[in-house]
């Protein structure tokens, strides 16, 4: 079928709306059109008015109910009808007698009967968007409001009055204001915006396997000489093969709930006694492929919020040097009580996954010092092996960020901060324990993309309180062995 509708936005300043119906449907009406409009001038006819309905007519002059039922006389000097009854023989009745007298009708759910329809609404300043599936689909118009609610950055309207102003002041004549408002505007464009999203996630993915083959190029040349490859193959310790399970359950975790990688890794190469720079420099050369691929994966699916990505990746990334050079540091010259330290602050993390579980998210709130939340995260979890996702995702999703984009951005920005961390640890360090490594990335490596299409879709509560009494159990048993 052919959507025949044709969009219009209406000057509602002297329009004058008439809703029959006074219950869930008429209220509904009523403030999405006070929303567009809030001295819109409204008369309601019902015998019976719902209690919010009443509320805010006793708050508003322009809004008259009149407790009767219908009758011929409410149409006059209406310019629009919205009928909200739930008799639909009344509303037919209603619908024919407008049109003898030229007023447009809206029935609510009765799209036969509609001359046109209240489409979900994008309120951003001077920006309005207006969707509809031509009556068809409702629901669908409104997920779609969320959507691009979202995606539409809210310092929209500087942009708006700024090329309004460019307009008042251009001084050419119609074609040469045209070019140049469209020279103005040509980075809103969404081809370019597709070619710019396909090179940014092919630079994240290109970088992944470069590092990769270098990884497994050096340790080769170095490690492995061709004729005992065989041999070493076969010598690879079980423990392998269980930090290949680590890798997928961690990344698994991290990726659809958008933390708990390096503190659940980090715990399990502690208890097995291996040096602390080099936990942290594993965790962050393995996890960097997985939170590349998973970077990848989560753009693949619309998950990221570019303007947010460099936010945190910059500033996360200066953090992840400091911290990976203080460990270095800190874990040759005093390495049992930087296992010390290092325990207390998984363990506190752990704790702080408990309260994530159970914290309601609040309202949809601004952030604030971006970079600063950058920069700790990429610093504690250099330092500490782990903490990016429960300094980071944890922070943007008590500020009621939507929780899809939050993992997705953050998984993303988290390959630029591990990709720092994993360069400075192989500049100090070399490659040391390759087969914790390799068994983390591909552990990790399988599970990324199965992450990615479960995020904001696994149950949040129960994967936060697993990951975090598994780091607890780990810590406290590392702390006793230390003791």
């Amino acid at each position: 079928m052919t959507n025949t509708l044709f969009p219009v936005f209406l000057k509602t300043e002297t329009a004058h709306f008439l809703i029959v119906g006074g219950g869930n449907v008429g209220l509904e009406k009523t403030e999405t059109l006070l929303k567009q409009n809030s001295e819109i001038k409204l008369t309601i006819v019902a015998t019976y008015f719902h209690a919010n309905l009443i509320a805010l007519a006793n708050n508003k002059s322009n809004i008259t109910l009149v407790k009767r039922p219908f009758i011929d006389a409410d149409l006059s000097q209406k310019d629009y009808i919205i009928i909200g009854t739930d008799n639909p023989e009344l509303n037919r009745e209603i619908r024919e007698l407008a049109k003898t007298k030229g007023i447009k009708v809206n029935a609510a759910d009765q799209p036969a009967l509609c001359d046109f329809y209240l489409g979900s609404i994008i309120n951003k300043g001077n920006l309005k968007i207006a969707i509809s599936t031509n009556g068809k689909s409702p629901v669908l118009a409104r997920r779609m409001r969320e959507y691009f609610t979202d995606v539409i950055p809210d310092n929209i309207e500087e942009s708006i009055e700024n090329l309004n102003q460019l307009r008042a002041n251009h001084k050419g004549d119609f074609q040469e204001k045209l070019t140049d408002l469209n020279k103005a505007t040509k980075s809103f464009s969404v081809s370019k915006k597709d070619k710019e999203d396909k090179k940014y996630k092919q630079f994240a993915l290109n970088i992944s396997v470069l590092f990769l083959i270098f990884f497994i190029g050096y340790g080769l040349s170095t490690l492995i000489a061709p004729s005992e490859l065989l041999l070493k193959i076969q010598a690879i310790p079980n423990v392998f093969y269980g930090m290949v399970l680590i890798g997928f359950f961690a990344q698994l975790i991290d990726g659809a709930v958008g933390l708990g990688y390096g503190v659940t890794c980090a715990t399990s190469m502690m208890l097995l006694g291996i040096n602390l720079p080099a936990i942290s420099g594993s965790i962050h050369t393995a996890e960097m492929f997985s939170s590349g691929i998973s970077g990848y994966s989560h753009y693949k699916f619309g998950n990221v919020n570019k303007k947010l990505l460099y936010w945190l990746a910059i500033p996360g990334v200066i953090g992840a040097v400091s911290g990976a050079g203080l460990l270095i540091y800190l874990g040759n010259k005093y390495q049992t009580i930087t296992y010390a330290l290092l325990s207390l602050y998984t363990m506190i993390i752990g704790i702080r996954l408990i309260i994530i579980a159970y914290r309601k998210i609040n309202k949809k709130q601004k952030v604030k010092h971006t970079g600063t939340l950058g920069f700790a995260g990429g610093f504690l979890d250099a330092f500490g092996g782990g903490g990016w996702g429960p300094i980071v995702t944890s922070t943007l999703l008590a500020k009621g960020r939507k929780s899809s984009y939050v993992v997705g951005t953050v998984s993303l920005a988290e390959f630029f901060v591990t990709l720092a961390a994993a360069v400075t640890f192989f500049a100090s360090l070399g490659i040391s324990h390759w087969y914790i490594i390799l068994g983390l990335i591909l552990g990790g490596s399988i599970a990324a993309p199965i992450a990615a299409k479960l995020a904001g879709k696994l149950p949040q509560k129960t994967a936060l309180l697993l990951v975090a009494f598994l780091v607890i159990v780990f810590s406290l048993r590392m702390l006793f062995k230390i003791i």
